[in-house]
């Protein structure tokens, strides 16, 4: 029988900021407002795919977790060896997994470190590599514009006829730099722009995402549910007024309840109890509002074996990345949307050895392949949904990405 491998985690006296820990290639992130969990180096990686994703996930996460001999003096959600996730919108796309060699994570007033192996507790790096300012020349194709519009105009006529409620559009920007791109450096841009959001780096999918798909901790979910976007002008008495329209406009709060009822539906076989607010609040990011939910609930004691992938497997995807009802929008979108959707608007974050974990929705991300990188914006369409104000709002929520990488 081969001897198991030592995973240690001990506490940090020190409080560094996380993301200066990071050396170049090989890093993984989810931070929120300078907290969270980094990690660097490859212990194991795999890929799954096809409609078992969740569950061969856990397959290979439980076979890994065997192999560990784990020594942890710290304890708690997020301690200990770690699987950063970034699962694929479709099943017929990959999704990658990986267990980072090194982690360091901060919360609440307190560091720790897990490393994989007999080797002593690493030294952490204090002077970070000098970040190269990542310039990208963006590929701008009015035509595009116009035929996102067009698929936009068929999605409400669908909808008008009753064929479903509600569907989700996506878009891509493409960009190349004279060099590799540089994660960290938008990582960097994107935690002190949008410091209320999750900044996630997995295998190239780098973003900041506002919305918390699952949270799941000693037996408690929450999900913040978002549905329903208008832009800020940089006015702050002019966007008061416009969060107010933003909470009393009809098509938004119609496509904000389809959100949240695909959320709480989804929840409540596995909870005793769910709490569903009466109306959604309005989140203020940098450059956007978005109307907001938080759904919680407390996970069934009798129900033994539910974890992250559990109830990913049926959180995903909810309405507001695929729309309601769930199997007629996706076959919508693989009708007109006319791209790739990869790991974009897929399940992004970390599982711990209890099954616990926070997992967001990839959403204001791109993807990497070395010198080029696609960005992503989408849009949930509805009866009353007009084609130039869709289009304006994904300009918007491109808006994170497209700043992060000048």
């Amino acid at each position: 029988m081969p001897s198991l491998i030592p995973v240690t985690t001990t506490h940090l006296g020190e409080h560094l900021p996380l993301l200066d820990l990071l050396p170049d290639g090989n890093l993984v992130s989810w931070i929120r407002a300078g907290e969270g969990i980094v990690g660097w180096g490859v212990h194991a990686t795999t890929t799954v795919s096809g409609p078992h994703r969740f569950e061969d996930a856990r397959k290979w996460w439980s076979a890994q977790l065997e192999s560990f001999a784990i020594t942890n003096s710290v304890h708690g959600n997020g301690t200990g060896p770690i699987l950063f996730t970034s699962f694929s919108f479709s099943p017929d796309d990959a999704s990658v997994l990986i267990i980072p060699q090194v982690i360091v994570g901060k919360k609440a007033g307190k560091s720790w470190i897990t490393w994989i192996g007999s080797a002593p507790q690493p030294v952490l790096n204090e002077n970070p590599p000098a970040l190269t300012p990542n310039s990208i020349v963006w590929n701008i194709d009015n035509a595009a514009d116009t035929a996102w519009k067009s698929r936009v105009s068929t999605a409400v006529n669908r909808i008008q006829s009753g064929e479903l409620e509600k569907v989700v559009l996506a878009r891509e920007l493409t960009g190349r730099s004279a060099h590799k791109i540089e994660v960290r450096s938008i990582l960097g841009k994107l935690s002190v722009e949008y410091p209320s959001t999750w900044c996630f780096a997995v295998d190239g999918l780098v973003g900041a995402t506002p919305e918390l798909l699952l949270r799941l901790s000693r037996k408690m979910v929450t999900s913040r549910v978002l549905a329903g976007t208008i832009s800020k002008t940089g006015n702050d008495e002019r966007d008061l007024a416009l969060a107010a329209s933003l909470a009393r406009s009809s098509k938004d709060l119609e496509e904000h309840e389809y959100a949240v009822r695909s959320v709480a539906d989804a929840l409540e076989p596995f909870c005793t109890s769910t709490n569903v607010p009466e109306s959604p609040f309005v989140l203020h990011l940098a450059n956007v509002m978005h109307l907001a939910t938080d759904v919680t609930g407390a996970l069934a004691e009798k129900l033994t074996h539910v974890d992250a992938f559990t109830i990913l497997e049926q959180l995903h995807p909810s309405a507001a990345v695929c729309g309601t009802p769930r199997e007629k929008a996706a076959d919508l979108i693989s009708e007109i949307e006319s791209l790739s959707r990869g790991r974009y608007a897929g399940p992004v974050g970390w599982i711990d050895a209890a099954g616990d974990g926070e997992l967001g929705i990839a959403l204001r991300c791109g993807q990497i392949n070395e010198d080029s990188i696609r960005i992503f914006a989408g849009c949930g369409i509805v009866a009353g949904s007009d084609p130039i104000k869709e289009l304006a709002e994904s300009q918007a929520k491109l808006v994170p990405m497209r700043s992060a990488l000048t």
